[in-house]
């Protein structure tokens, strides 16, 4: 299932279960970007309109559907039925609207179409839609494309230093900790990154994604910041109206819950896709932007993978080539893993498993005791 192909390493069964998987290379890699991209066949860097807008609307019309059947049949079910279907609705509108989210990451990554601004008005919509301020994210988020794997200048999921960890780490250090700090970054933790910044790098003074004036963005981008706040609160002054109209627990039952399971996801995905204990993270004596693209893991999400339009199983081809579209990103993948050999990482553990695992065992990172490389560092969990 998934991008398929190799494991970390070849693991005996033992192994497999302890996740003990053997570390990604991290010295400079013996081919360039020029030589995988070779490896892609040419097709895959075409961009469709047409394409592109299929699978938009094909999203909407599973979301209307749905929407269709809660509004319309759900209370004229008896009482048990009522409580079972809710749920049911929750969880596949909320993964069906993830997909979603993932057409307009690409819209910011200018890989819906060959036409920028085509791609940033379907962006902003989508983004818009979900409460997402679509233009703060794409600055910020190219910038950790740029950064991946930095200490210093990653955007996001930065791991910290032993030295930096809170003092109260030692007490969530265990299994009632980890669900504490799992569910709390689970519902939590997009809006906290978004509104404070938090797991992203530091600034030297309060960052934002709503604050125009912000140190995340420069002079140029403050214009954009405003229309994506903009399209954040007209949706919200929507949702204000509806639920005057409809009720406030109407909206939250069609919409909020949903939306809670979306940002659940993404939140999930990133976690995952930068989380491992093979990965390493640089410092800038060691970090080059080939390594730090590669210091990530393909996951295995089950029929989620399509749902989720191949974001999960497909990320270390995203992060070599982030302007292809999704659905040529399978074929990459598959056509790049040859030239990557050890530097390609794919983990097939049920997510579950590798969110526990990895909320476990990536605490803090730090560089090998009396190893060469002081400028590479490695996760570790014992406090």
């Amino acid at each position: 299932m998934g991008a398929g192909g190799r494991m970390v390493a070849p693991l005996t069964p033992s192994k497999s279960e302890s996740g003990s998987l053997k570390r990604v290379p991290h010295s400079k890699p013996p081919f360039t970007l020029s030589q995988i991209k070779k490896a892609v066949p040419p097709h895959c860097f075409q961009r469709s309109v047409l394409h592109s807008f299929s699978y938009v609307v094909y999203d909407f019309t599973i979301t209307a559907i749905f929407y269709y059947i809660a509004t319309n049949y759900f209370h004229h079910l008896p009482q048990p039925l009522s409580y079972l279907a809710w749920p049911i609705y929750w969880i596949i509108q909320g993964c069906v609207l993830t997909g979603v989210w993932v057409i307009a990451h690409e819209c910011g990554h200018h890989a819906f179409s060959d036409y920028q601004l085509l791609d940033d008005i379907v962006g902003l919509i989508l983004h818009s839609f979900l409460l997402v301020p679509y233009f703060s994210w794409k600055y910020s988020h190219g910038r950790h494309h740029s950064n991946t794997g930095s200490l210093e200048r990653d955007e996001v999921f930065v791991p910290k230093k032993k030295s930096s960890i809170p003092w109260y780490s030692k007490y969530l250090n265990n299994p009632p900790g980890r669900v504490v700090t799992l569910a709390i970054t689970l519902t939590l933790g997009w809006p906290l990154y978004l509104t404070f910044n938090v797991s992203g790098r530091p600034y030297d003074r309060f960052a934002s994604h709503y604050d125009p004036h912000g140190p995340i963005y420069t002079d140029r981008q403050r214009f954009q910041i405003y229309i994506s706040d903009a399209g954040v609160l007209a949706v919200s002054y929507g949702l204000y109206r509806l639920a005057m109209v409809k009720g406030l627990m109407w909206v939250i039952c069609i919409y909020g819950v949903p939306l809670l399971i979306v940002n659940g996801f993404l939140v999930l995905i990133t976690f995952l896709q930068h989380t491992h204990a093979s990965l390493p993270h640089y410092d800038s004596s060691e970090w080059d932007w080939l390594r730090g693209a590669l210091a990530t893991v393909d996951r295995d999400y089950g029929i989620l993978n399509k749902i989720f339009h191949n974001i999960t199983d497909t990320h270390v081809a995203h992060h070599l080539f982030s302007t292809m579209p999704h659905y040529h990103a399978m074929e990459a993948t598959k056509a790049i893993k040859p030239i990557l050999g050890d530097y390609y990482q794919f983990d097939g553990t049920p997510v579950y498993k590798a969110m526990w695992r990895e909320a476990k065992e990536c605490l803090y990172v730090e560089p090998d005791e009396g190893g060469q490389s002081k400028g590479v560092f490695w996760y570790n969990n014992k406090l």
